[in-house]
């Protein structure tokens, strides 16, 4: 777990103000939210509470209804081009893998450094091959997707995501898609990259986890954030009745 940089003067990422809604359906009802250099920030809450959308909104493949979205200082708009660069700056690990069923493993994780970001391909390679072997995946280069575990797949994913040398990575509920037996490993690999200092946005339902790497947590319900704090603050002492009942439900499963 990591501290924030007290003396940054602008946090990476900073929500001011947004709402979403689909038809009459308010997803986000008008939220803030502030994510800092090297913070690892955890988004919990109940299913519905708006925590994927919040997140899809960060790197554009939501469009806000209102609001502002800053990125690095920057405001967030919806041009092809400024949300190509958000695209490279915001990397995102989803539910399900996306891998190309038709490239190796290898050329998964090297092809956007090379066509969307005009890297040459040794260095592409050089850093893929890298990010592999930093996932605990080095020997598996050559492999289809359709060989891999849905763990291994996650992790490919993950080193996919990090290839584009985000400043930030979005994690949307990447282990929900996965057999049990399979969810530690890929953990594994998020704390790894939370200890390194990366900054990260963590959308999960995994309550030990979120306890051992976040520096903040915070708990959404209701297209709101109810609170947030330290993880002793927010699962330990909850300050919301919202809070509260959320986690005893999360007791009982």
């Amino acid at each position: 777990m990591n501290s924030p940089d007290n003396g940054a003067t602008e946090p990476l990422v900073r929500m001011r103000q947004i709402r979403k809604a689909y038809g009459a359906h308010t997803v986000l009802d008008g939220v803030d939210l502030e994510v800092d250099t090297g913070e690892v920030v955890v988004l919990i809450g109940p299913s519905g509470a708006g925590k994927s959308t919040l997140l899809r909104c960060i790197n554009g493949l939501e469009r806000i209804d209102s609001g502002e979205i800053l990125i690095d200082g920057r405001p967030l708009r919806y041009e092809e081009k400024a949300l190509n660069l958000v695209r490279r700056q915001v990397g995102m690990v989803f539910q399900h893998f996306n891998l190309w069923p038709h490239k190796s493993v290898l050329d998964n994780v090297m092809t956007a450094p090379v066509r969307v970001a005009g890297r040459e391909r040794e260095e592409a390679r050089a850093t893929a091959t890298r990010l592999l072997e930093q996932v605990g995946l080095g020997q598996f280069a050559d492999r289809y997707p359709a060989s891999l575990s849905g763990g291994q797949q996650q992790r490919v994913a993950i080193a996919r995501a990090l290839a584009m040398r985000p400043m930030v990575m979005l994690f949307d509920e990447p282990t929900s898609a996965l057999d049990p037996e399979l969810v530690g490993e890929v953990l594994a690999v998020m704390r790894d990259l939370a200890e390194a200092g990366t900054t990260m946005a963590v959308v999960t339902h995994e309550m030990r986890f979120a306890r051992s790497v976040a520096d903040r947590i915070v708990l959404m319900a209701d297209g709101g954030i109810a609170e947030q704090g330290s993880p002793a603050q927010v699962l330990d002492e909850p300050g919301s009745e919202r809070g509260r009942a959320f986690l005893r439900q999360v007791e009982r499963v």
